[in-house]
């Protein structure tokens, strides 16, 4: 860590040749004509840059503030873009006692025709996540990078990278996008150079960056091009609350204030309900906003203005670059909350249909409800936020399939999650899922099952909110030799790389189990894609009764009903106790395998069972 400022005695030669060199580091690169928010400002960062005087002429761009930090080597630079200004390059020109020492020549460039109406992810969709140095390699000369902190591909070590990349989902969009999913999430794909353990992608060293293991920046935007051009919309992970520990800043921060506890690491609590706890400790508040989220990861103090303002240009700068469909940000709950106001709200602000969705792993749902937006709170958060993860569904899921069936345990769990509905603004923009990067994967918290994973999905895909995926979960990939090990639930898609037995995108050498599951969950995703009352339709349930658990979607045109039968054999369900919706239904449809039935002689499902019917 810098500890000092002392300027250079050949300062002015220095100068001269860096700025004439355009090696100084402008963030954001390039900017766009014709945004909403005509405010823009530049981190400038160069040996002494902060000596210097920089003077811009171009039409339309106002040089409103220069603005210094505490090191000499960083000016913030506060613009404004009028509407009416022409896409370009305008020079900075740099002076120093009156005299041009040097020039940055800046781009302004056209928005796409699509990008201030992009649009977000919804109900419609469903959501497949990717651990992409997990998924599939398709460009090994990228495996290892010269340069780069960590010298190593080992695909027998969890916590290793094993070479998947950009140009892998690439060259699988087409499996993705015929098994149905419509969008895909991607962990961070920007750099880490970290010296180990770097291929999740959390712990960020340069915001502008793609890491070169993934791909290149082109790579990325040929990615989400021809994601869009197959039904795909593109998620970014995003995050904001901390970076990794070998950040280009971290040897000369802007600000003394820039990080909280620069000189002397503190770890924070994890205790996430201070943020709505009436009578939480200062301290506890303390530890839990400003702490490291780990050792290996910086956390960034948002309450700095030109920090704030810096996160926020860089999430509005890769939606126009990549015109991603929304973001899920990363640890929600440990960032300032002014801060994630004004970044929320800015984001909404710039594209008002796009999607941002917010980590908060908390299994109770006023805790989750608390950070949506139009969710009325006492402690005056008001944010922008559309999504927040629906643990507590999750964990209610898992609850319900693997507990005895009592009055209080089981498939009740999930009637209950559901009735708790009521404390969100808008359920139906919950994220939910059964398992995700961080957490056990959902087959091996149903004890390996096929038949409960099954009944899980269709539950999944059948409710109201958002759907999320994880790779690997439709062929029943499981951690089950090292339970909560997240290298090993990171683990790699079969397939992916070339010298794979099995591969779970043509379903060479899957078990019978595994293409029965691959195969349900196919026929199921491309129906609900074409089927509206699941994503918007309303919700009748009914309170589980012998281990049957029945419930409802239904709007002017569609009634869907679903059923889950837990129990070990076939059970008779008498249609009559639904009368109060199904009184005008004659028959229904197994949309699965397309069985007809007579509705007022009951149906009869298997046991470990879900079945979804269309009634006529």
């Amino acid at each position: 860590m810098r500890t000092g400022y002392l300027m250079c005695p050949v300062f002015f030669i220095l100068f001269v040749t860096v700025v004439q060199a355009q090696s100084l580091r402008v963030e954001p690169m390039n900017w766009w004509v014709g945004m909403r928010n005509q405010q823009l400002q530049l981190l400038v960062y160069g040996e002494g840059i902060g000596s210097a005087t920089p003077v811009i002429s171009y039409p339309g761009v106002k040089l409103e503030k220069v603005n210094k930090a505490d090191s000499p080597d960083y000016l913030f630079l506060d613009l404004r873009i009028s509407p009416a200004t022409k896409p370009g390059k305008f020079d900075i020109i740099f002076k120093r006692q009156g005299t041009t020492v040097g020039t940055y020549s800046y781009p302004l460039a056209a928005r796409s025709k699509d990008r201030s109406g992009v649009k977000g992810f919804s109900s419609s969709d469903v959501i497949y996540l990717i651990t992409p140095d997990r998924f599939a390699n398709g460009d090994p000369s990228n495996d290892v990078v010269a340069g780069m902190r960590e010298q190593k591909l080992n695909r027998a070590n969890d916590y290793g990278r094993h070479g998947g990349d950009i140009r892998g989902i690439i060259n699988n969009l087409d499996y993705i996008a015929s098994m149905g999913f419509t969008a895909i999430w991607p962990t961070p794909l920007l750099e880490n150079d970290m010296p180990e353990a770097s291929y999740h992608g959390y712990a960020i060293t340069d915001y502008y960056k793609v890491d070169p293991r993934f791909g290149t920046l082109d790579d990325y935007k040929e990615l989400a091009d021809k994601a869009r051009q197959k039904g795909l919309k593109l998620v970014f992970d995003g995050v904001v609350n901390h970076t990794g520990s070998h950040y280009w800043w971290m040897q000369n921060l802007p600000f003394k204030n820039w990080i909280n506890y620069a000189d002397s690491i503190r770890i924070t609590n994890h205790r996430r309900t201070v943020n709505q706890d009436l009578y939480a400790a200062a301290a506890d508040k303390e530890s839990m906003v400003r702490g490291w989220f780990v050792s290996s990861m910086p956390d960034l103090n948002q309450e700095n203005p030109f920090l704030s303002t810096y996160l926020i240009q860089n999430s509005i700068w890769w939606v126009e670059t990549l015109g991603i469909a929304g973001i899920r940000q990363d640890t929600y709950p440990y960032s300032q909350k002014k801060f994630l106001e004004r970044w929320s709200c800015q984001l909404m602000n710039e594209y008002p249909a796009f999607s941002i969705v917010g980590e908060e792993w908390s299994t109770n749902p006023l805790i989750a409800a608390y950070w949506q937006k139009g969710k009325p709170n006492n402690t005056g958060y008001t944010g922008c936020l559309k999504s927040t993860m629906d643990f507590p569904l999750q964990s209610a899921l898992v609850q319900a399939l693997t507990e005895p069936e009592s009055w209080d345990k089981g498939l009740v769990k999930l009637y209950e999650a559901l009735a708790n509905d009521f404390v969100y603004a808008n359920p139906k923009d919950l994220l939910i899922f059964g398992d995700n990067h961080d957490m056990d994967r959902v087959f091996t918290s149903l004890k390996k099952n096929p038949e409960l994973i099954q009944m899980a999905m269709t539950y999944l895909l059948t409710i109201r909110g958002i759907p999320q995926v994880y790779y690997g979960t439709e062929i029943a990939m499981e951690n089950s030799a090292k339970p909560g090990d997240h290298g090993l639930i990171r683990s790699d898609f079969p397939g992916g790389w070339k010298e794979d037995t099995m591969n779970g995108f043509t379903g060479a050498g899957l078990t019978a189990d595994q293409l029965t599951l691959q195969a349900y969950l196919r026929k199921l995703l491309n129906w609900r894609k074409n089927n509206p009352v699941i994503h918007t339709g309303n919700i009748l349930h009914f309170s589980p009764l012998n281990g049957i658990y029945v419930y409802f979607r239904y709007n002017g045109t569609q009634t869907i009903m679903v059923v889950l039968n837990k129990n070990a054999g076939a059970s008779k369900v008498d249609t009559g106790r639904f009368a109060e919706i199904t009184k005008d239904k004659k028959s229904a449809r197994d949309v699965i395998r397309g069985d007809q039935y007579i509705l007022s002689n009951g149906l009869s499902i298997p046991g470990r069972t879900a079945m979804v019917f269309e009634l006529k």
